[in-house]
């Protein structure tokens, strides 16, 4: 039977510092795409961020972004039909790439 003691064990001891990393490179990404004048969603509490693109398609935006940046986001439209026009960017990278 596992007990709170037991579950503490399985956390990695860097999980609070890896945790505040991701935390500060949603904030990075969230103040980044707002001052470019986008709509996000996200990215508190939370490692994913969505940003809007009005009326792009998410695998155009998706393209572009990896073609000059060679940084690899998520089209929304492969969450579904309402993802079209978001791409979702992970918090996850180490700061230099954020």
């Amino acid at each position: 039977m596992m007990n709170e003691s037991n579950n503490a064990s399985c956390v990695p001891q860097e999980a609070p510092a890896i945790l505040s990393v991701t935390e500060e490179n949603a904030k990075i990404i969230v103040d980044t795409f707002r001052s470019l004048g986008l709509k996000v969603y996200g990215g508190k509490n939370a490692p994913y961020i969505w940003v809007h693109f009005p009326g792009l398609s998410s695998w155009d935006v998706f393209n572009e972004i990896l073609e000059k940046t060679d940084i690899v986001t998520i089209p929304g439209k492969g969450f579904g039909p309402g993802g079209e026009e978001y791409i979702r960017v992970g918090a996850f990278a180490h700061r230099e790439y954020i």
